[in-house]
């Protein structure tokens, strides 16, 4: 059966995306080999949204927090990149961020039931 879940973001300076990932964001990491860092992800959950042909199949990359407020304190603290204000969208609060080298990723707040 299913062990888990692998995502890959593509990234056109690689090197700077896994810095972020490694030394801003602070998750835990292995070297897979010759300096290929394989993260790991706090817990996960998969959601299926309707959408039309021409999007279906595309995935989006969304970190969630308790606090959004103080999640993006503590990382514009860390010379994070906000790329959108906090906005509320019922389901959540939700903000965009940056990742070097790696263009953008969302930052949200949920307010509905997680499967967490």
């Amino acid at each position: 059966m299913i062990s888990g879940l692998h995502t890959i973001v593509y990234a056109q300076d690689a090197a700077r995306a896994r810095e972020f990932l490694r030394d801003v964001l602070g998750l835990g990491w292995v070297d897979a080999g010759d300096g290929w860092l394989v993260f790991a992800a706090p817990p996960t959950e998969v959601a299926v949204h309707p959408t039309d042909a021409a999007s279906s199949g595309r995935a989006e990359l969304y970190l969630m927090c308790d606090d959004v407020t103080t999640t993006v304190a503590a990382l514009t603290a860390k010379g994070v990149e906000f790329t959108s204000p906090v906005a509320d969208r019922g389901w959540g609060l939700v903000t965009s961020l940056r990742v070097p080298g790696a263009g953008e990723i969302g930052l949200y707040e949920p307010r509905h039931p997680t499967a967490l």
